[in-house]
Formats: C-alpha cells, sequence, structure tokens
C-alpha cells in the first residue's frame, strides 16, 4: 500500500494532536479503537450521507490513532486532488469497470501484516434503497472482522462501536449490522437508508 500521513512518526503526532483538538473544539467526541489483537479488518463507514463525512472520519482515525485506507470513487482523486486524496490513505475505485474489487481487496487484506480497509456500504452519499455488499464480502473472503465504524452527527460522536466477523449468512448478518445503524443518524438523515 502507499504511504500516507500516518505512515510519518513527526507529522502523524501533530495530526493526531491537531484532530483531537479540532473535533473537542467542534464538540465532537471520539470513542472505541481497535480491539485487541485486531491488526486486519473491514471497517464500515455509515452513515455516508455528506461530502462532510470523509474529514470527520479522517479526524477521527487520527485521533484514535487508528492508520485507515478508505476506497472512494476515481473522480475526486482526480487533478489537482490526487496527491491529497491518496496521502490520506485514498485508493481510487473506478465504478465505471467490472473489476473484481471483492477479490482483490481481500487478496490485499491478506497479504498485508496490518490493514484497516474503510468502506462506505452505500457507495454514494444520494439516498440508495440497498447497501452493496461488497464490504461484507471482502471481510469474508479475506476471514477478517468487520469493524462498525460511524459517526453521529446528532450525537457529535465518532468511533468504532465493536468488531463483527462475518459468518457467511449474508442475510441474517446484515440483520444485525443494519440493526446498529438504525440508531446512528448522518449528516443528512433523509440520504440514510441502511438496507
Amino acid at each position: 500500500m502507499h504511504r500516507t500521513m500516518f505512515d510519518t512518526p513527526v507529522v502523524s503526532a501533530l495530526l493526531r494532536g491537531l484532530a483531537r483538538l479540532t473535533l473537542k473544539l467542534l464538540g465532537w467526541k471520539y470513542v472505541g479503537g481497535l480491539p485487541p489483537g485486531v491488526r486486519k479488518c473491514v471497517m464500515i463507514a455509515a452513515p455516508h450521507t455528506s461530502n462532510w463525512d470523509l474529514p470527520y472520519t479522517l479526524l477521527v482515525a487520527l485521533a484514535l490513532d487508528i492508520k485507515i485506507y478508505w476506497m472512494g470513487k476515481d473522480t475526486i482523486f482526480s487533478f489537482p486532488f490526487r496527491r491529497v486524496m491518496m496521502w490520506t490513505g485514498g485508493i481510487p475505485v473506478d465504478r465505471s469497470k467490472s473489476n473484481d474489487m471483492v477479490a482483490a481487496s481481500a487478496q490485499q487484506l491478506k497479504d498485508a501484516a496490518s490493514l484497516v480497509l474503510v468502506v462506505p456500504p452505500e457507495g454514494t452519499r444520494s439516498k440508495v434503497t440497498y447497501w452493496k455488499t461488497g464490504f461484507y464480502w471482502i471481510a469474508h473472503t479475506a476471514g477478517v472482522p468487520i469493524l462498525l465504524g460511524y459517526l453521529d452527527f446528532a450525537k457529535k460522536e465518532g468511533g468504532i462501536a465493536r468488531a463483527f466477523t462475518p459468518t457467511g449468512d449474508i442475510e441474517k448478518d446484515m440483520l444485525e449490522i443494519r440493526a446498529f445503524y438504525a440508531t446512528v443518524t448522518g449528516r443528512k438523515p433523509q440520504n440514510f437508508h441502511g438496507e
């Protein structure tokens, strides 16, 4: 994986302090963290309802001292923003091509010594009827847990609620995952469906 802002000791320490201060000034709390022993996982980024989700996700990740890589549509990696997006941990995804992102992402998780891959299940900020299931199959294929990451704009709280181990019974597992997110309020709640 490419180098990010999380990799440089002095810079990452300064950014961590700045992120904690910024969240405090904004009235936000950051909670949770990586469960003990978890070095590789897929983290759900939900609800994804606004352009503000990425900056807040990065602030919370920095505050919790968690190095993340996040997936985003390739159009936001266009010039002149590409280097900045990659530096923040971004991985461009070309949704117009039928490439097998699940298999490729699962293989990266298997090969890595440590990797926290953040995936928004909606795949877009707009309202969707159903969640995409790529995040689930990436985790299941790689044999890693799913972390329930969240940003609750009503509570001004962001973090990681808990780890979830996918069983392969996606219908049953998604009911449990969705039950948690049903109580989380995105910045634009009207854009969140959560199914």
